[in-house]
């Protein structure tokens, strides 16, 4: 490959590793379906790919589709609940996060609704929300009829509808209640964090049968609070907690001698805190845990 080619690519890879992301879920996956893309990108025929940009879109976006097929298979031995791979964006790893629909469109509990999506339908709302695409591109990428993609965009929809609606705060305000939720816990504040957490927050552990994670998720507040008296006693001491900024939202971060623990994502309605999505398993905390050494002083 000449190096013009490879400088074509390097100038799309941020845009295909985060169209993979979002339809995988995954860093680490994503990344091996840009590598992936890259292998074909460097095999073709040049004289026939007019628009690098749609082309690579397209063939990331079948490498992701094959991916999901066979990841859903393996989920269904999953221990615990699933949850997304996190990933820090404050350094662009998933694109421009100035607009509230630009960080909404990579959020955890997007991503979690995306879940019930069929592989197709997640790809068409992908493109279209994330991306921009019209129905006619969509359809070019996915080799489908224009009408099928909207009807798929529409089904979408209505699939990832919540049963009521999200009065999620203000920026400034998400970030105060997860500040606030890190000094009570570092402070072993137990009346304070209860004060944050609404009376029927779900807490929700994807420790992935690796490490001792909660297998079912934990709903109300007093069920909640037992397991953080239960936590606060077994890591007294032995993490260091942080604010930090993870798919596009304020994240707790868990860390112990430099070496990522565990991110845990908020959802939040009004001042409360209604959904806790912590990651634990190591497995998936592999690309977080690069970010964050290479976020450290001195790295």
């Amino acid at each position: 490959m000449t190096s013009g080619t490879a400088e074509e690519f390097t100038a799309h890879r941020p845009r295909m590793f985060g169209l993979a992301y979002r339809l995988l879920g995954s860093a680490e996956e994503a990344e091996d379906a840009v590598q992936d893309a890259y292998l074909r990108w460097s095999s073709a025929d040049r004289v026939v790919i007019d628009h690098p940009g749609a082309w690579l879109a397209r063939v990331v976006t079948n490498l992701c589709l094959n991916r999901i097929t066979s990841a859903r298979v393996q989920r269904e031995q999953y221990v615990g609940p699933w949850l997304p791979e996190p990933v820090f964006t404050q350094d662009g790893s998933l694109g421009p996060m100035e607009l509230a629909e630009q960080r909404d469109a990579v959020s955890t509990a997007l991503l979690v609704l995306l879940e019930r999506l069929t592989p197709t339908e997640r790809a068409v709302y992908v493109l279209r929300k994330a991306f921009g695409y019209g129905h006619r591109d969509i359809a070019g990428v996915l080799d489908l009829s224009e009408a099928n993609c909207r009807q798929l965009y529409r089904r979408a929809i209505q699939r990832v509808a919540t049963p009521e609606a999200r009065f999620t705060p203000a920026a400034e305000q998400q970030r105060e209640l997860v500040e606030s939720f890190v000094t009570a816990a570092r402070e072993g504040d137990l009346a304070g964090l209860e004060k944050l957490l609404a009376k029927d927050v779900t807490w929700w552990s994807d420790g992935g049968g690796k490490v001792t994670a909660a297998r079912r998720p934990l709903v109300g507040r007093e069920t909640v609070m037992r397991f953080l008296m239960g936590g606060a006693q077994r890591f007294e001491g032995r993490l260091d907690l942080a604010v930090a900024e993870v798919n596009g939202a304020p994240a707790v971060v868990a860390h112990a001698a430099d070496q990522l623990i565990a991110v845990a994502s908020f959802e939040l309605r009004e001042s409360a805190i209604a959904q806790v999505r912590v990651v634990v398993n190591p497995d998936k905390l592999i690309f977080a845990g690069r970010q964050f050494a290479a976020m450290a002083p001195g790295a």
